[in-house]
């Protein structure tokens, strides 16, 4: 009798939602773990074995008992994609829901889906706000699929990965189904998840739907770098074109978004030269539809059979590019290593060009062994290839380290160990940890334990595990972070700030530390945080510190700079100089290549150091830096950034604006609409803007009782009325006599009275100043004053 493998054998109910009719062999195999069973469930298998069903059945189970499941995809531009192809269970009635940045998060849509997709950051994100309601539906999930679990020994993201799937698990406890590609150590996966044998799979090549043939190819290494990388591509092409000839496709990855364009346009006239006949110019279909792509550099390739395909296409080139590549109408495709991990792009020839690729915060850096295998897992087409090719071109020096990788694989090793204070520090500040015993419970709870009670030589196992764990968390009270009584520990307010921002815990005591030098604590010696001390203190993070320096970008620091950071690494002036070029809007072409990356960081280092400012510091010294933020965001003056605070005014608009003498929010009060359309808007723009703008704090003071003149050694009791006409908004309010703080508050400011003082002293002249400054704005204080004579 034969063995059921039907789709609507098994789920009949969700059949719509599969794009096949029957399971494969691997897929029968681990079916009823899956399917049937409440067990964590842990599969590794050969890449385009069919993983992705596995987890559609997981997540078919769960929607089965009206449940919730979350997957985690290892890439932002993977959960748009899941998002697309899961309309499939939109059409059953379920709701599929991707949830993004804070900005554009909807809760209610995300209390209500029924599959949530997120990247391990984003999951990260939400279990640290968990006990927020904006948050709070992560915790009623109920299945969480984890694909491509291997991104564990990722360096930047593994531990991530790690304590979000450990947090996730002790705040709400869901069945966690992972899935990865082949891995020596599955058992230690299956041991950190709590996997039994049954439901742990180890699914070897033979697996495959086409067998892998995969080598190491080295190539003739020069002095110029440049002059390397065409080296590289003339032997890729050299390894690509048996393939190519005989009518198949082959897929060269390279290391840049840049690197596909040109290496495209350069193997195209290669293979031209070399009279191999590719493209498909008689299709006069193909050339219309060709003619309808967005980028003009692709336009022109791919009639010649040849594309390029990376994250910066528009979505609508990228879908045209792996429709035509699935139809052989390209048959020599470059691409980034984003295509790897996402689409199930298979070819019958892999190539990875480069093997070291420029990071903007980490210089030049190795390819992931991740990533490498990753890549060449997408040899082989099943159903039109007999087998699949894949190849790393590389510098000879290398050729062993590589050769290894293919033929033993690459076990799973945990990379908390490097961020162990990092993540202690937010899961204290979470409350998830609360006391001594709670620390140790928490680490048995990560991968980095379960690791290394099976690799002890590697991770110092047993009590010397407790032991490291038992110093950082003595590191995390000595600096600050944590307090400690008895057993019981708590997070201190500098704690909290470093796990809500994401900073390393250098970078929060650097910020912590120029707050106290402002004056915020007692121990403050009063020194002012000017622009410059904000600038240099972001660009000297910790988060920044493996940023390298270029020798064109040095020449350029100079015309940025002038004298300024003289004194720092090369690296941290680079940032420095960023920072400096984006906040007038113009940074050099030396500069821009790393300079998105940075300031994207450095946007979010702003952020934080603001919030510091407030707990710290005082509202203007927070204020200060909102006003720095934008300039770096938008690119704009310092006398027009207000501008951008007003609800729908980005930077065009606010240059726009400010050319014609509009500067301020109260300059677009005062030009009402009329005015707003003599400057270049549209009058319903002009209305939205003037709006935008009427929200606003507009204020008004009203001086009482402060006389004109008062004699020596007598006094007065004065005040004065601070009036906000636009909506109510968080502003701190500090009253001065000669420069000398009378007094300070923050409030939400409406309308509020502060007393002043009025003393006859040995000044001749008091001067008494109220200032207002918004923290959350980019709006320049606004202060009023009044003279007095002493007689």
């Amino acid at each position: 009798m034969a063995t059921p493998s039907g789709v609507e054998e098994f789920v009949p109910e969700f059949a719509e939602a599969f794009p096949f009719e029957s399971f494969n062999r691997m897929q029968r195999a681990a079916l009823p773990a899956v399917l049937d069973s409440e067990e964590n469930v842990v599969v590794s298998a050969p890449t385009a074995s069919g993983k992705t069903a596995l987890a559609e059945l997981a997540i078919c189970r769960t929607l089965r008992q009206g449940g919730t499941a979350l997957f985690l995809a290892p890439l932002r531009a993977l959960t748009n994609e899941k998002e697309d192809e899961w309309e499939r269970f939109e059409a059953l009635g379920y709701s599929v829901y991707v949830v993004t940045g804070e900005r554009d998060l909807n809760p209610r849509r995300a209390e209500r889906a029924d599959i949530l997709v997120m990247t391990p950051e984003k999951a990260d994100s939400a279990t640290r706000k968990h006990d927020s309601p904006r948050y709070s539906f992560v915790t009623d999930v109920d299945c969480c699929v984890i694909d491509e679990v291997h991104l564990l020994d990722s360096d930047r993201r593994g531990a991530v990965l790690e304590v979000t799937v450990s947090r996730l698990r002790r705040l709400c406890d869901p069945r966690v189904v992972a899935l990865s590609a082949t891995m020596s150590n599955v058992g230690d996966v299956a041991e950190w998840l709590d996997a039994p044998d049954d439901c742990t799979f180890e699914f070897g090549d033979d697996y495959r739907p086409v067998p892998l043939h995969a080598g190491v190819e080295t190539y003739a290494h020069g002095d110029n770098a440049f002059a390397d990388k065409y080296r590289r591509l003339y032997r890729a092409l050299d390894l690509a074109e048996p393939h190519v000839d005989d009518g198949g496709q082959a897929l060269v990855f390279v290391a840049s978004r840049q690197d596909t364009v040109r290496a495209a346009e350069k193997a195209r006239d290669e293979l031209a030269e070399r009279d191999i006949e590719v493209g498909a110019r008689g299709d006069y279909d193909f050339h219309t539809d060709a003619e309808e792509l967005s980028n003009d550099t692709l336009r022109q390739s791919v009639i010649d059979g040849v594309g390029f395909h990376h994250a910066g296409l528009s979505k609508a080139d990228k879908d045209r590019v792996e429709e035509w590549f699935r139809e052989g109408k390209i048959q020599l495709l470059f691409s980034t290593s984003t295509l790897a991990w996402g689409v199930n792009l298979p070819a019958r020839c892999v190539v990875i060009r480069d093997t070291k690729l420029h990071d903007p915060l980490e210089g030049e850096v190795d390819m992931s062994p991740l990533d490498i295998l990753q890549m060449l897992g997408r040899a082989g087409r099943p159903g039109y290839d007999d087998a699949g090719y894949a190849y790393v071109v590389c510098d000879g020096s290398d050729a062993e380290k590589y050769r290894e990788l293919l033929a033993d694989g690459k076990p799973i090793e945990s990379r908390l160990a490097g961020e162990l204070a990092t993540h202690l520090n937010a899961e204290i500040a979470l409350g998830v940890v609360d006391d001594i015993e709670d620390v140790m419970e928490w680490l048995e709870t990560t991968f980095y334990y379960a690791r290394a009670q099976s690799a002890p030589e590697a991770y110092d196992a047993g009590d010397s595990l407790r032991e490291r764990v038992s110093a950082t968390l003595e590191r995390l009270v000595e600096d600050g972070f944590v307090e400690q009584s008895g057993l019981a520990i708590d997070p201190t307010p500098l704690g909290r700030l470093a796990s809500q921002y994401y900073l390393r815990l250098e970078t929060a005591a650097a910020f912590h530390g120029l707050c106290e030098r402002a004056g915020g604590d007692e121990a403050g010696d009063g020194e002012t945080i000017d622009e410059a001390a904000v600038l240099r203190t972001v660009a000297e993070a910790a988060e920044f510190d493996s940023v390298s320096a270029r020798r064109d970008e040095r020449e350029a620091f100079g015309a940025v700079l002038g004298g300024e950071g003289d004194d720092l690494d090369p690296g941290n002036r680079k940032v420095l100089a960023i920072l400096r070029a984006g906040m007038s809007g113009t940074t050099p072409a030396e500069l821009q290549s790393d300079a998105w990356v940075i300031r994207q960081n450095a946007l979010r280092m702003l952020a934080a150091l603001r919030a510091f400012c407030e707990r710290f510091a005082a509202p203007r010294d927070a204020s200060l830096v909102r006003r720095i933020e934008a300039r770096v965001e938008h690119g704009i003056s310092a006398d027009a950034v207000g501008l951008t605070a007003i609800d729908g005014v980005g930077s065009g608009r606010a240059s726009k604006l400010a050319s014609d003498g509009l500067a301020t929010p109260g300059d677009v009060r005062t030009a009402g609409v009329e005015g707003l359309v003599s400057a270049g808007l549209s009058e319903g723009l002009a209305e939205r803007v003037l709006e935008g703008a009427e929200a606003l704090p507009d204020l008004s003071f009203e001086w009482n009782g402060v006389p004109e003149s008062i004699g020596r050694g007598e006094n007065a009791m004065a005040e004065v009325t601070v009036d906000n006409a636009g909506d109510g908004e968080p502003a701190g309010i500090r009253v001065t006599v000669n420069g000398v703080e009378m007094s300070a508050e923050t409030r939400y400011l409406g309308t509020t009275t502060v007393p002043v003082g009025v003393f006859g002293g040995d000044a001749e002249e008091l001067t008494y100043e109220v200032e207002v400054a918004f923290p959350e704005l980019p709006l320049a204080p606004v202060t009023d004053s009044r003279t007095v004579r002493v007689e």
